[in-house]
């Protein structure tokens, strides 16, 4: 696996790869790599040829209250996971390579509508952060596709949007979110929970299925699920963020109408902040 700090020798990297016939997908990531990050590169693998994973912890999609410093950083045990992985290539920038003159003189990307809610709403200038870096990526790399976990599930429909918005010919991969034994959807903040945490956390999973069979048994009375569905997280002791039935393209409120159902949870347990979704349609 090769490693590349600077933009100049990936874009080199990538020339080579490209003169050679060889088709390129990018895994963006933020390191302390686990189980669901691997699958990306693994899918990635098995339809292109050449795969770049990227690790950067993006200063600029965290807020003033949380704490940047504190990311877990594990970058050995990345490495080499990602060379049993067979990636080819590692891309390790800096915030300066990124960044050169700063995140106060940074251009930023701001895609409207599904940013405003959920996410949006609990961490004002987050997707604004995501969106401008993995844009940045994309030009950097220019990769036939990207590879991205439905854990974010916001995320990722603010990643399409940009993708189709700005015309850019990449095509976005959504790949399911891996769990735990407990169903647990693993995260990097899962390493911040203790045991007893890990189990009340995954109380927020059985609440998305329990919701989920509901509707796909007839109920339709989304506000009513809604309220149960808080009840049981908080009888869990969980801290709620919110819970909500959504259209899972607009991610506005479902109504009897809507086929393509999204349910996305937030919750707060311990030190973490922790999200998960399920998506179904209804017959």
């Amino acid at each position: 696996m090769q490693t590349q700090k600077k933009i100049k020798g990936l874009r080199l990297i990538l020339k080579t790869a490209r003169s050679q016939g060889k088709s390129i997908a990018l895994v963006p990531t933020m390191g302390n790599l686990h189980e669901g990050h691997l699958q990306l590169v693994r899918q990635a693998r098995e339809r292109y040829d050449f795969i770049v994973c990227s690790i950067f912890v993006n200063p600029m999609q965290f807020s003033e209250n949380e704490d940047l410093a504190a990311y877990p950083r594990t970058l050995e045990a990345d490495c080499e996971s990602l060379r049993s992985e067979s990636c080819d290539c590692l891309f390790l920038p800096c915030v300066k390579e990124v960044y050169g003159e700063g995140l106060e003189q940074q251009t930023s990307v701001h895609v409207p509508g599904l940013t405003e809610n959920f996410c949006g709403n609990s961490r004002p200038g987050h997707f604004e952060g995501v969106a401008t870096v993995v844009t940045k990526l994309f030009n950097i790399a220019q990769p036939d596709a990207a590879f991205f976990g439905l854990k974010d599930y916001q995320q990722f429909l603010v990643i399409q949007k940009l993708t189709h918005d700005l015309a850019l010919d990449i095509a976005i991969h959504g790949i399911e979110t891996h769990r735990e034994e407990s169903g647990l959807a693993m995260s990097s903040r899962n390493n911040y929970l203790s045991p007893q945490h890990k189990e009340q956390a995954a109380s927020l999973y059985r609440c998305l299925q329990s919701c989920a069979e509901k509707i796909q048994q007839g109920n339709t009375d989304f506000q009513q699920l809604e309220e149960d569905a808080k009840k049981e997280l908080k009888q869990a002791s969980l801290k709620l963020d919110y819970f909500q039935i959504c259209d899972a393209q607009s991610l506005l409120a479902s109504t009897t109408d809507t086929q393509s159902i999204a349910i996305l949870g937030a919750v707060f347990i311990g030190k973490s902040r922790l999200i998960d979704n399920i998506r179904l349609q209804r017959s």
